[in-house]
C-alpha cells in the first residue's frame, strides 16, 4: 500500500453499497449526501458498488452460457457492474454542479494478483486520484475490481467493495473509512433475519474480522484485515440517516469485562459441504485435494478428517466451500479421485452457525450453550469447528433462522428497548 499525505486538504473517504445506489431515486440521495461534506471544504474519495442485484443478474446471464464459465471472462463481466454505478453517481454529481470523476479500479491504481474471482491486491497507488484532486472535488471509484501486471481486468470476491474503500483510506493516509449500508451500523446478528438484534457501537478488528469471515455480511473479511494492517477505523453508518453509526478499530486495550462472553451471532447460507468416501487411508491423499482445490482457487473451511463409519463406505475427510464455487469444486476433486480412487458428495442445502466473542473458547460452558440452543431449535449439529473467539457448528439450512433466533437469545443479545 502506498500511504501519501503531500495534500493540504481534508480527504473524506466513503463506500455505498448495492441497496444504496440500487436506483436512480437513491443514487440522487447519495449525491446529496456527498455534496454535504464537499461543501464543507472536504474532497471525497467515493466507492460504489453495482447496483442492487446486478451482480447476480450478470452472474446468471453467463451461467446460462456455462455452470462453469471462464472464471477470467467472468470477472470481465462482473466488473461492468461497478462501472456502470460510477458513471450514474458522476454524472448526479456533475449535475448538481459538483466536479467529480469516475474511475475503474485500473485507472485509480489497483494492482492486484491474477486470482480471478478472488484477487487480492498487491498495491494501491493513488497517484491518479490525487492528481484528479487537483482539479475535481470527488474521484468516484469502482468497487471490487483492479487489474494484474498482464492487464487483465481482476474482481476481489464477493463485498470487495468494502475493501477497495479502506484501501484508497490507507494509501491516501486517511485515518477513516465511511462505509454505507441499509442498516445504522453493526448488530449483534443481521437484523434483518433477527429483529431484537442490539446495535454495537464499538467493536475490535480481531471479533469483527471472525464476524465478516463467518457470514455476518456487513463487511468483507478482507477490508477489516486491511483496516487492521494500516490503522483505519471503520465507520459503518445507514445511507439513509446522519447519526453515528458502529466503529471498528483497535480497542483491546479498552475491553471492560463483562458477564456476556458472546460479542455476536453470524449465520452463512452461502456455504455446500463436501464428503470424501472410500478414498485410500494413506499419508498425502489430503494434501492432494486441497492443493487441487488451491489451484482452483477455492478454500476450504472446517474440515473434519478421519470421520469413522463402516469400513466399506466410511467417511474419510468432510469440509465446506463456498456454495458458488461447488461446480468449479467439482472439476477439481474429480481430476484427482479419478486418479487416486474413491468418490465425493455435495450437499447445498446446509448452513454455518457461528458464535464470536474475546475468549469464547477459554470460557466454560459456551460451547455447550450453542449446542443447546441449535437443539432447541429441532436443528442436528454435522459439523462442530472452534478456536479461541468462535464456535461453529454447520446444520441443515432450512433449521437455520431458527437456530439464529435461539442463540441469539441464549446469550442474552436480544434488544431490550
Amino acid at each position: 500500500m502506498v500511504a501519501n499525505k503531500e495534500h493540504n486538504y481534508s480527504i473524506i473517504v466513503q463506500k455505498y453499497g448495492g441497496t444504496s445506489v440500487g436506483d436512480i431515486e437513491r443514487i440522487r440521495k447519495v449525491a446529496n449526501r456527498i455534496s454535504h461534506y464537499v461543501e464543507k471544504g472536504h474532497k471525497v474519495a467515493v466507492t460504489v458498488s453495482a447496483m442492487g442485484a446486478m451482480t447476480d443478474r450478470l452472474v446468471a446471464l453467463a451461467k446460462e452460457i456455462s455452470t462453469r464459465p471462464s472464471k477470467r471472462e467472468l470477472d470481465v463481466l462482473m466488473a461492468t457492474g461497478e462501472q456502470q454505478s460510477i458513471a450514474l453517481v458522476s454524472m448526479m454529481l456533475l449535475h448538481k454542479g459538483i466536479k467529480a470523476r469516475s474511475f475503474t479500479g485500473q485507472q485509480a491504481g489497483f494492482l492486484t494478483d491474477s486470482r480471478s474471482g478472488a484477487a487480492r491486491i498487491i498495491e494501491v497507488n493513488p497517484k491518479s486520484v490525487l492528481e484528479a484532486f487537483k482539479e475535481f472535488d470527488v474521484v468516484v471509484v469502482a468497487g471490487f475490481q483492479g487489474v494484474d501486471e498482464f492487464g487483465n481486468i481482476t474482481t476481489l470476491g464477493r463485498g470487495g467493495s468494502d475493501t477497495t474503500a479502506v484501501a484508497i483510506a490507507a494509501a491516501l493516509g486517511a485515518t477513516e473509512c465511511e462505509i454505507y449500508t441499509d442498516t445504522d451500523g453493526i448488530y449483534t446478528t443481521d437484523p434483518h433475519k433477527v429483529q431484537t438484534a442490539t446495535k454495537i457501537d464499538n467493536i475490535d478488528y480481531d471479533e469483527m474480522l471472525e464476524l465478516a469471515s463467518l457470514g455476518a455480511g456487513v463487511l468483507h473479511p478482507r477490508a477489516v484485515w486491511y483496516a487492521r494492517r494500516y490503522g483505519v477505523v471503520i465507520h459503518v453508518r445507514s445511507s439513509f440517516s446522519y447519526a453515528k453509526g458502529s466503529l471498528v478499530s483497535d480497542i483491546k486495550e479498552n475491553i471492560v469485562k463483562t458477564d456476556k462472553p458472546v460479542t455476536g451471532v453470524a449465520l452463512d447460507l452461502g456455504i455446500a459441504r463436501v464428503d470424501l468416501l472410500e478414498v485410500p487411508d494413506k499419508p498425502g491423499i489430503a494434501a492432494e485435494v486441497f492443493a487441487a482445490l488451491g489451484e482452483a482457487g477455492i478454500s476450504a473451511d472446517m474440515i473434519i478428517q478421519g470421520v469413522p463409519g463402516d469400513e466399506a463406505s466410511r467417511q474419510q475427510m468432510a469440509f465446506t466451500i463456498d456454495k458458488d464455487q461447488a461446480e468449479y469444486a467439482t472439476e477439481a476433486i474429480s481430476s484427482v479421485l479419478d486418479t487416486i480412487g474413491g468418490h465425493f458428495s455435495i450437499d447445498k442445502n446446509i448452513a454455518k452457525l457461528s458464535v464470536v466473542g474475546i475468549a469464547v473458547g477459554s470460557t466454560p460452558g459456551v460451547a455447550a450453550r450453542v449446542f443447546k440452543a441449535v437443539s432447541s431449535a429441532a436443528a442436528n449439529i454435522q459439523m462442530i469447528t472452534t478456536s479461541e473467539v468462535r464456535v461453529s457448528v454447520v446444520i441443515a439450512d432450512d433449521k437455520a433462522k431458527a437456530a439464529l433466533k435461539a442463540v441469539h437469545s441464549e446469550f442474552d443479545l436480544d434488544s431490550k428497548s
